[in-house]
């Protein structure tokens, strides 16, 4: 009997084009189209070199100036971040 070969997964197409980022978000993950994959990586990046985790609960992020038009808010847990973020993407 021969073992069923596991098909290889394939990325979503969805996360994988390229979306336009807004003025307001571009300040942060610059002005190129990217996946939102990158996206997400880039603003990652952002947040931890600004230190911007909060030190108690790592799960929520303290807005900066530029994370704040995004946010509409102080603080944001990272789950609502990406839907804060794709509000800001085309």
């Amino acid at each position: 009997m021969a073992a069923k070969k596991k098909a290889k997964r394939k990325p979503n197409a969805a996360f994988m084009k390229p979306v336009t980022p807004s003025a307001t978000l571009a300040a942060i993950v610059g002005e190129k189209p990217l996946p939102r994959t990158e996206l997400t990586k880039k603003l990652w990046q952002y947040i931890k070199k600004h230190g911007l985790q909060d030190k108690k609960n790592k799960r929520m992020i303290n807005a900066d100036d530029k994370l704040k038009p995004i946010f509409k808010t102080g603080q944001v847990s990272m789950f609502k971040m990406t839907a804060l973020v794709s509000k800001h993407v085309k």
